[in-house]
């Protein structure tokens, strides 16, 4: 999830994570017999609600105290590597799904397998398909922590402006060779200088105010923010098999269709050109009103409806395409560290984590879907009664999800992919031919 979760991008690392070190203070009994246990984590918004768990823990177990760090996105993933490699890392970490299987490969992950056998972990609470993930060759690197859909973000006074409602974008379609009715919103949303939208022949794409679109390019391997939806949604799958497959399929002829498509949606001037788009990220050019929609995930419903927030936005379903209407379901979960001096202490937390009594907590505050369904019921009812619209994720939830890519090798192959589709929208490079170089590389490091 966020993938954020910055979410406007994955992170390009290489972790170059070391074999498993002898055990470091970073978690220390006191003179009491008392434990205090390091905690992190990236996310400011979700921050206190973890806070109120750790109270909420220690006031059950007084004599293990959860200190927790809060560090952004990019940083934090390099502060954990050198934290591995120096073995003083973190007791217990927030884990997201494409970087987990770097840790495990290192034996830096604590196998929670015999601890959920041992206490009777219900399994069935979670969201379908969450718990799965974090399994391999029979043993658990996590428990669920929440799971994240994704759909478009849409600013409705914009798109007001050219006649399109938003119960209009309910049913929309697409697909690679014309865009659907999909392009055609895009097009009228595109406003160039003197007021034409893009479907007037006097349109000029040269100069245009508002983008009807805003692509996420920044997105790894995974394309999560991106194009994956659209990709899968023409019938592109990253894997033999998701999790663990060992074969990439980044040289499918689906993938490559979807990328000439965003191209000819910037060479109409319906996007910002790469070469030309601005460093700040599109959920903020979106709220600055310098485009009409984009591919949000649910991590973001607060962001776009803070009352501080002068522009209008709804959140609206993807459009089918031609294999129908496809969103990436994601998730994280609370991962032990093998070296921590702690397991037993440690693993008390993680199961806290994923237990309703935290989850519950953390559905109060509203800003992700808790993974153990229950709670996230009481999340989409808190959105309700806040007068926020979220249909269109937790009906993706349901129904035609798909996996990011759970495999070795994630974070070298981000750069791999990237590059070649980056190589694409800039016109340096032909789709197919670049994908096919791409996904050899990809696959050769499998061998």
């Amino acid at each position: 999830m966020r993938s954020t979760r910055r979410r406007t991008g994955a992170l390009l690392l290489s972790l170059a994570l070391t074999a498993p070190l002898a055990a470091c203070a970073s978690t220390g009994d006191g003179a009491d017999g008392a434990t205090t246990l390091d905690y992190w984590l990236w996310d400011d918004r979700q921050l206190p609600a973890y806070q109120d768990c750790a109270d909420a823990f220690h006031a059950e177990n007084p004599d293990i105290t959860v200190k927790i760090t809060q560090t952004a996105w990019a940083q934090y993933w390099q502060n954990l590597t050198t934290q591995l490699a120096s073995g003083d890392a973190p007791d217990v970490w927030t884990n997201q799904s494409t970087y987990y299987p770097q840790f495990a490969s290192q034996n830096q992950l604590l196998d929670v397998e015999p601890f959920v056998q041992r206490d009777k972990v219900d399994l069935a609470a979670y969201q379908p398909g969450l718990s799965e993930v974090w399994v391999k060759d029979g043993k658990r690197y996590g428990l669920p922590k929440d799971w994240d859909t994704m759909a478009l973000v849409v600013n409705t006074d914009a798109l007001g402006k050219q006649g399109v409602a938003p119960a209009q974008l309910e049913d929309l379609t697409w697909n690679p060779a014309d865009g659907g009715t999909f392009e055609q919103v895009i097009a009228k949303a595109t406003v160039d200088a003197n007021g034409r939208n893009g479907l007037d022949p006097a349109f000029d794409k040269n100069s245009v105010q508002v983008y009807g679109f805003l692509p996420e390019w920044a997105d790894g391997a995974n394309g999560q923010n991106g194009w994956a939806i659209f990709a899968a949604a023409n019938g592109f799958t990253y894997l033999d098999k998701n999790p663990w497959g060992t074969h990439y399929n980044y040289d499918d002829p689906k993938l490559a269709e979807t990328i000439n498509w965003f191209k000819r949606l910037i060479d109409k001037g319906y996007a910002p050109r790469l070469d030309k788009q601005s460093s700040v990220a599109n959920s903020e050019l979106l709220i600055a009103g310098k485009g009409a929609m984009s591919i949000a995930g649910s991590w973001t419903i607060l962001t776009f409806t803070d009352p501080k927030v002068k522009q209008k936005f709804a959140f609206t379903p993807l459009p089918a395409g031609p294999s129908g209407r496809k969103s990436s379901i994601n998730g994280l979960s609370d991962a032990i560290w093998a070296g921590s001096e702690h397991p037993e202490q440690a693993w008390k937390w993680v199961r806290f984590l994923g237990s309703s009594d935290c989850q519950d907590r953390v559905a109060q505050r509203a800003v992700v879907f808790p993974a153990i369904t229950a709670a996230s019921q009481k999340v989409d009812a808190a959105h309700q009664a806040a007068g926020r619209d979220v249909h269109a994720f937790t009906g993706a939830a349901k129904k035609d999800t798909f996996l990011l890519p759970v495999t070795e090798h994630g974070t070298e192959l981000n750069p791999i992919v990237q590059d070649a589709i980056q190589s694409v929208i800039l016109g340096d490079a032909k789709a197919d031919q670049a994908l096919r170089e791409a996904n050899d590389k990809v696959n050769a490091l499998f061998k």
